[in-house]
């Protein structure tokens, strides 16, 4: 019987664990294996297993271990997962529709072939929406996936599957991607970790519809763990030509910085916000203590922004839909909120999509401005708490009736500016659900933002806070 203790264990527990041969790669995937067996028919987080070749790959990591002078990753013999939106050297990559249900690609995008790079071994594949187009996680393929706090509820998306995977204890390390909110998103929802470095700052490739809003990530239990990962990851690509130089930063060192001193804003509205749920609002505030508490200038504001909706929508949507385009005379295999997106779209003139760039620029101007005074900005992750399991978006938020983009006014704007953004794990409702609140830094600073993270996750833990599920 596998140790399932094993599950719960950081990758940083885990890699210095099996350095020093206290535990074995084999137990380790043997563990997290048996419970992505007992676990996932419940959840539906992974679409692809891999369990095979990981279990292959966890024996050659293990005989490593014995071998002298071999050098070993920083993630050696470490588990870890891939969203389905992301390509995988021989591993079906469905993009979650029918449309690609059996394709098979022949490389790793980067992220990928950097986390093996360093040891880490894949899990398999994690569900998404189709391209990636909704805050919640179900398609035409796989069906949906479930929330490990609530069954009955999702888990965000589009990162979905991710996101629950990490909550429930199915390994320690995810790649997510967010395109308007799909890493914060659902890990605001599951109460995990979760980090949108900076655009660039880990190469994305193949571009996605949505390439120039899209970034790739890590979703984790630990802010430790995403640093980890960004370690292995960060740094040009040449398939990217967006991607950015190497920094010469040790992120997992970084979160060791000092906060004291720093300039915090903290809002609950940014000056568009429609409704925020009341308990949503509380606990974010409430977590907003704990940078007073640490030494931070804190200042509750509302910057009063005009919103940027229109022209992240625009982009957003031209993208998808114009990625969707050739296949629009398949109707039955696009989900029908999809299809009306695509309609509608493709029926505007090709200047909308190019004044939705220079809308984008000349917004950029505000938190531009903004960021000189400040270090860092907080606000909830999500306007709501995790909705119903089916629905492509919540109806209302505190009894008032809301449109389809109005419970994420606080992630989307950080697509179109690129700047590093992070959900931290503040609270629960009444009924035991997550709520996140976001922590955004200025433009390339991820250190800062990790720094920021891990200074309150030792001031209110919450790694070991998990889901009543088993």
């Amino acid at each position: 019987m596998a140790d399932e203790r094993l599950c719960w264990l950081p990758a940083t527990e885990l890699a210095a664990l099996m350095r020093r041969k206290k535990v074995s790669p084999v137990e380790v995937m043997d563990a997290i294996l048996d419970r992505i067996e007992r676990i996932n028919p419940k959840l539906n987080a992974f679409v692809t297993l891999t369990d095979e070749a990981a279990r292959r790959e966890a024996k050659a990591a293990e005989r490593a271990l014995t071998r002298r002078r071999t050098v070993l990753g920083p993630l050696h013999g470490v588990p870890f997962s891939v969203k389905d939106l992301v390509v995988t050297k021989g591993v079906r990559t469905t993009f979650g529709t029918p449309l690609y249900r059996d394709n098979v690609p022949t490389e790793d995008a980067p992220m990928v072939e950097r986390m093996k790079r360093a040891g880490a071994i894949l899990l398999g594949k994690t569900n998404t929406p189709t391209f990636g187009w909704l805050g919640a996680t179900h398609n035409l393929v796989f069906g949906p996936t479930r929330n490990p706090w609530d069954l009955e509820r999702t888990p965000g998306g589009s990162s979905g599957g991710a996101s629950a995977a990490a909550a429930a204890g199915l390994g320690p390390l995810h790649i997510g991607t967010d395109g308007g909110g799909s890493i914060r998103i659902p890990a605001s929802f599951t109460g995990i970790f979760g980090l949108k470095a900076s655009y660039g700052r880990i190469p994305a490739y193949p571009p996605s519809g949505a390439w120039s809003l899209s970034h790739i990530g890590p979703m984790t239990r630990t802010v430790a763990d995403a640093a980890l990962m960004l370690n292995a990851c960060a740094g040009p690509d040449e398939r990217d030509q967006y991607s950015l130089p190497a920094a010469r930063v040790d992120y997992v060192k970084a979160l060791r910085g000092v906060v004291k001193g720093l300039r915090v804003a903290y809002s609950d509205d940014l000056g568009w916000a429609d409704a925020v749920d009341p308990e949503v609002g509380a606990a974010c505030a409430k977590a907003v203590t704990a940078f007073r508490e640490l030494g931070c200038r804190v200042e509750t504001v509302s910057p009063r922004w005009p919103s940027p909706r229109d022209c992240w929508e625009q982009t957003f949507c031209g993208g998808i839909a114009t990625r969707m385009a050739p296949y629009v005379d398949r109707r039955e295999e696009i989900e029908p909120g999809l299809y009306r997106i695509i309609e509608a779209t493709l029926r505007n003139p090709p200047t909308r999509y190019v004044q939705a760039w220079f809308d984008r620029l000349a917004w950029w101007q505000h938190p531009r401005a903004f960021f000189e005074t400040y270090d860092l900005l907080l606000t909830p992750t999500v306007a709501c708490p995790p909705f119903p399991v089916g629905l492509d978006n919540p109806t209302e938020i505190a009894g008032k009736a809301v449109d389809s983009y109005a419970w994420i006014p606080f992630t989307y704007p950080l697509n179109l500016t690129g700047q590093p953004a992070a959900s931290v794990p503040c609270g629960l409702t009444k009924d035991g659900l997550p709520i996140g609140l976001q922590i955004v830094g200025r433009r390339f600073d991820d250190a800062g933002v990790l720094c920021a993270a891990a200074a309150f996750e030792r001031a209110r833990p919450w790694a070991d806070r998990r889901p009543p599920i088993d």
